[in-house]
């Protein structure tokens, strides 16, 4: 239960951190009932943004586009690129104007990835809604998107 008396920031973070919890390890990558470590959870996370990033991209992304995409280093954006590419997610193809860079694209199984998550996503989103009238909807989809752009980037 909620408590709305609450300071509003307290009370988003309350909300947003329970939605968390109950996803549990449900539309992660591995595909092993949520039997994973928290560890083992992050990375599966941090991979799943990496192909997010790879799917918003207009073309191949260099590694230190998929850094900054992902906001971490480039070492570690690197190991996560070589765990989707190992796991047959992202594909390694040289950069056609300079053989000596690498880009980074989706790959098919990438692709699959990424729509069923979003597609999970989205019927736990719509689920969350049903006692949401149309209106309401809309008004916390507003609020909502404004508070994510407003998020501070490290």
């Amino acid at each position: 239960m909620s408590d709305t008396s609450r300071d509003p920031a307290e009370s988003i973070a309350a909300a947003l951190s329970r939605v968390r919890r109950r996803r549990g390890g449900r539309g992660r990558p591995a595909g092993d009932g949520g039997h994973r470590s928290p560890e083992e959870r992050l990375a599966g996370a941090a991979r799943l943004r990496v192909l997010e990033a790879l799917d918003a991209a207009s073309a191949p992304l260099t590694i230190g586009a998929v850094a900054d995409a992902i906001g971490v280093d480039q070492p570690r954006a690197s190991r996560l690129v070589q765990q989707a590419i190992d796991l047959g997610h992202a594909v390694r193809q040289a950069d056609p104007a300079d053989a000596r860079r690498t880009l980074i694209g989706l790959g098919d199984g990438g692709r699959e990835l990424v729509a069923r998550v979003r597609a999970e996503r989205r019927a736990a989103v719509e689920a969350a809604l049903g006692g949401f009238t149309p209106e309401e909807s809309a008004q916390l989809a507003t609020l909502l998107t404004r508070f994510a752009d407003a998020w501070p980037r490290p």
